[in-house]
């Protein structure tokens, strides 16, 4: 008894702490708000002229990050919304919302009267009352400089059949934040953490609410029991019984002045509602100890629910400090939670069964000495040229030029059949990033947009990739990366917004002229060839300096020897099991 009391005494020191400081950001926050929301109200004029329900086709929409990305409940659709984008120079929030047609692979833009005001870092949730509807809550408005910020804590509702946004004002609910969670369970919204940020301040959440779909209430849960610390963008899922799962997250506390240290959370909790099916159920948390293989220690990472009762998490990035700057190592892997096994396992794709029954086909007709014409069923193709994108552990995206022979030349590759059904199957696959957006339709995972950084410069994503969760055999693309919305203008004095708009108009072109020196040289430049049964780490003793000067002409004078050294190794890595 004596510790249970000691436990709860510093629980409930705990809790005034946390109340006197979201006081105290709350009144330094409160200037900044009041300006920003001037801006704001700025932008929904805008929006007001808008009387009707316009749904045009259009390109994939802009490169983003921190967006949501939802299946329609009804439709083979996936619904986009809002998302931010940063250039550099100026910080640019999205309230548009588009959509995504799985089956003809195409997008239109929905313009709807009345909408959200602009935000990234919200949360939304699907429901099929009513042909579908979208709920949206909280989220986050930066000032163009990306230096104030505005936290909503407003809750809104798509109608997916009527196609008309609903603003839903109810008492009691959260304060704002961003970075929170959300899940639809059993006709309720529930919400978990988040944090609230100011110029000097700010605080992260671990509390709990719940809106009922049917009452159109708000209700604060109290759960017994000892749960997760606060913290922002962790895992959140349902399972079928009710109950909600919390994995990882971000948070970060103060140890002195102007000094903040982060925690990457990796705990696990389960808040199950013990109250069986009565109107105020009673919460509890409890500690989770999953078996398996967890994911690496990792921030902004994304999630959806799978197929088999299974959570997802894909991408994200563990930062790690070096001297004065922080270097970041981006991911693009999956792991799978079972929410009925309690246990996690790393996601590892097979290869497409075609190729390789085409393969083992091939060659067993060889081994049996089979007539040529039974063997080229096809006719002999020329030498072929690939373009890829390689990838390096931190998200440095470089651009390859690669011709290869045709089929005769691939019959005497010695690389064992195994090897060449696993390269198979690392042909296509998103680059490492993190806060991308994530969605789940008929058991295949969708990934739009996201970001990586390459020193310091930032670098918003635009494309998309599917993935048959139930056949694990290969990333496809859907949209390409555009290699001119890779637009990053360096800081400079002037903060004019016309010359802000100016600046990106001419990066875009200067990017795009660029891009066509580029491949004209790729064109002219043969990289140093493999020879016969030379291994790779002969290759790359032999090559190596090539790739470092082919690696620091593409990331520049600035960038650390270090970085280049790792992809130049990368380069020439690929270049290589591309080869043999």
């Amino acid at each position: 008894m004596g510790k249970k009391g000691k436990r709860e005494k510093k629980g409930k020191g705990a809790e005034k702490t946390a109340a006197k400081m979201e006081k105290k950001v709350s009144r330094r926050a409160k200037k900044e708000e009041e300006d920003l929301e001037a801006l704001i109200a700025e932008f929904q004029s805008l929006d007001a002229k808008k009387t009707q329900v316009i749904e045009s086709s259009c390109p994939p929409p802009s490169p983003r990050l921190n967006g949501s990305l939802s299946a329609h409940p009804e439709k083979d659709e996936l619904i986009l919304f809002g998302g931010e984008y940063f250039n550099g120079q100026k910080t640019y929030l999205y309230n548009d919302l588009y959509l995504y047609n799985i089956r003809k692979n195409s997008w239109s833009k929905l313009e709807i009267p009345n909408p959200p005001p602009r935000r990234c870092a919200h949360q939304a949730a699907v429901v099929p009352t009513a042909g579908g509807q979208l709920w949206v809550f909280g989220g986050e408005f930066a000032s163009p400089s990306g230096e104030q910020f505005y936290h909503y804590k407003d809750l809104w509702v798509l109608h997916l059949a009527t196609k008309t946004w609903e603003q839903i004002k109810a008492s009691g609910g959260p304060s704002g934040r961003s970075g929170h969670r959300m899940v639809a369970c059993k006709r309720q919204l529930i919400i978990f953490g988040g944090f609230h940020e100011s110029a000097r301040d700010y605080i992260y959440y671990n509390d709990v609410y719940t809106f009922n779909l049917d009452s159109f209430t708000w209700s604060k849960l109290a759960p017994s029991g000892i749960g997760p610390t606060p913290r922002s963008g962790c895992q959140m899922a349902t399972n079928p019984e009710g109950s909600i799962i919390i994995y990882g997250g971000y948070s970060k506390q103060r140890i002195k002045k102007d000094v903040d240290k982060g925690t990457l959370h990796t705990d696990m909790f389960l808040l199950k509602a013990e109250g069986a099916g009565k109107e105020e159920d009673k919460w509890a948390w409890s500690r989770l100890n999953p078996s398996g293989v967890k994911p690496t220690p990792r921030s902004g990472f994304s999630v959806a629910i799978g197929p088999n009762n299974r959570s997802l998490l894909f991408g994200g990035v563990h930062d790690e400090e070096e001297e004065e700057s922080i270097e970041g190592d981006f991911f693009n892997d999956i792991y799978f939670y079972d929410l009925g096994k309690n246990r996690w396992f790393p996601g590892q794709l097979k290869g497409p069964k075609s190729e390789k029954r085409k393969r083992r086909r091939g060659r067993k007709a060889e081994a049996e000495g089979a007539g040529d014409e039974e063997i080229e069923k096809q006719p002999p193709q020329g030498p072929v040229e690939i373009v890829k994108e390689v990838v390096a552990e931190d998200g440095t995206v470089m651009t390859i030029k690669q011709v290869i022979s045709g089929p005769a030349e691939e019959k005497e590759r010695s690389e064992s059949e195994e090897e060449e059904d696993r390269a198979l199957g690392q042909q296509v696959e998103p680059c490492p990033r993190s806060n991308a957006m994530l969605a789940v339709k008929h058991g295949v995972l969708y990934v739009y947009g996201g970001m990586f950084e390459v020193g310091d410069r930032q670098f918003t994503l635009s494309d998309l990739y599917s993935l048959d969760l139930h056949k694990m055999e290969e990333w496809k693309v859907l949209v390409e990366m555009d290699p001119k919305a890779q637009e990053w203008l360096e800081e400079s004095e002037s903060d004019e917004e016309e010359d802000d708009k100016e600046g990106a108009e001419g990066g875009e072109e200067e990017e795009e002229s660029s891009e066509e020196e580029s491949e004209d040289e790729g064109e002219e430049e043969q990289h140093p060839s493999v020879q016969l049964d030379e291994s790779h780490a002969a290759y790359l003793s032999r090559t190596e300096q090539y790739w470092i000067k082919l690696a620091r002409s593409n990331m520049g004078p600035d960038a650390k020897e270090k970085k280049v050294v790792k992809v130049a190794h990368a380069m020439a890595k690929t270049f290589y099991e591309d080869s043999v």
